[in-house]
């Protein structure tokens, strides 16, 4: 059975919602929010303009108190000299130009003032503005400062209820309380302007650091990006510069050797470009229907070895030991298929026409070591490296430490091209 639903958007026979934890605040809320905003806004920019507002207020209202006679409806002695009175005010009031600076001199200005007030009977309602340099010294200064503006404030109405009889529990007490309120609300205003900037700077170093994390991340996968690109590139022109090599030297004598070798150009020369889309659209913003294929794997030894041998490279596969139950994962078989498909591009590059190539790959107990060795002369791999961009072995090694791995390259004694990658097995202690 269906609920009826009433007008105010309640179902009959159910709670109404709570109201959602981020509603917009009440127009009132959001009225008062602006408009200390603006006033906040003003003050810091016209400081001292605001400081003389704020002080003139205050000064109309002391010199109303004396020339309208309100502190004789409370004094408890009015032969107090009127000029002595207008003094006392303008004593309590003016200084108040000076309470964001000098609060504690401020107060300190006014407790004699205060004391003379107590003293003479007058009690002028001015009196009560030591409470303002009072708030400003709580909301800024550290609390021992707090308190001993509690004692300037207090102490010359100590001194007076010490002297006149009967007047503690109307003067000190309210006197006490006043500074109370005054101190606490001090301390509140004080603790939250603290936690506010303290999640302020807490969500700018949080921007800072999500900042600092997309630079490092967008710089690690340029530098993916990048080795995936010298793999794909450096390695399908050496295989397409050797096929145009031997088709260029068998146009003469065999055409159809030379038709064979214009053929597996252009297979090797889609196939680089294939990769190139595949590795360049992820710098695409928007591919909603991105082409996916797998990365290359020690499966793909073969066809890699087929299409070294196309381009004029004799090479040899030889594999040693048992591969482990579970297969490498698919990082690692990658770092091998790189490693091995560099190595034959510099053989491919460097080692002259008459080279061969042995890759070996033997699993051991605690890891993999894959050995690809030339015949070709090697005078010119190292030296070609450092030249260019050095994309070559730093690449092979990056790939190696990436899974805690080793590169050894160099030399061989006879003759020839080394290089050598350890990987360690996952489950091998490292």
């Amino acid at each position: 059975m269906r609920h009826r639903r009433r007008a105010d958007g309640v179902e009959d026979g159910t709670r109404p919602r709570p109201a959602s934890p981020t509603a917009a605040p009440a127009p009132l809320t959001q009225h008062l929010q602006a408009l200390l905003q603006r006033l906040r806004a003003f003050d810091s920019r016209r400081p001292l303009l605001w400081d003389l507002t704020v002080t003139a207020f205050w000064v109309v209202f002391a010199v109303l108190d004396y020339s309208t006679g309100g502190w004789r409806t409370v004094a408890r002695s009015t032969a107090a000299p009127e000029p002595l009175v207008l003094l006392m005010s303008l004593c309590f009031s003016v200084p108040l130009i000076w309470r964001r600076s000098h609060p504690v001199t401020v107060l300190a200005l006014m407790t004699p003032v205060s004391l003379v007030n107590i003293w003479t009977g007058a009690i002028v309602q001015a009196a009560f503005l030591q409470l303002i340099p009072a708030y400003t010294i709580g909301l800024r200064l550290p609390l021992r400062t707090l308190v001993l503006s509690g004692f300037l404030t207090c102490l010359p109405v100590a001194a007076g209820a010490i002297r006149i009889t009967g007047t503690a529990d109307r003067q000190l007490v309210s006197y006490l309380w006043g500074f109370a309120v005054v101190a606490l609300l001090a301390i509140a205003v004080r603790t939250r302007r603290e936690h506010t900037e303290a999640l302020v700077e807490r969500a700018h170093r949080l921007e800072r650091e999500r900042d600092q994390q997309a630079q490092l991340a967008a710089a690690a996968e340029r530098a993916r990006i990048a080795r995936e690109m010298h793999d794909i590139i450096g390695h399908n022109l050496s295989v397409i510069t050797g096929l145009a090599d031997g088709g260029a030297y068998a146009a003469a004598k065999n055409p159809e050797r030379a038709s064979q070798a214009l053929e597996a150009i252009g297979t090797t020369s889609r196939q680089a470009l294939a990769e190139l889309r595949r590795t360049l659209g992820v710098l695409r913003e928007a591919a909603p229907t991105p082409e996916l294929s797998p990365q290359p794997s020690l499966a793909d030894l073969d066809a890699l070895l087929n299409g070294v041998r196309e381009a004029g490279l004799p090479v040899r596969l030889v594999v040693q030991g048992d591969p482990p139950r579970a297969p490498s994962s698919p990082g690692r078989q990658l770092a091998v298929y790189r490693v091995v498909q560099e190595s034959l591009t510099n053989t491919l590059k460097h080692a002259g026409p008459e080279a061969t190539a042995e890759v070996t790959v033997t699993y051991t107990s605690t890891g993999l070591e894959v050995l690809t060795t030339d015949t070709g002369g090697r005078s010119t791999h190292l030296p070609c490296d450092e030249a260019g961009t050095g994309r070559g072995i730093s690449g092979m090694r990056e790939r190696a430490t990436l899974y805690d791995g080793t590169i050894e390259a160099g030399p061989l004694p006879a003759g020839g091209w080394r290089t050598r990658l350890r990987l360690p097995l996952e489950d091998a202690p490292p």
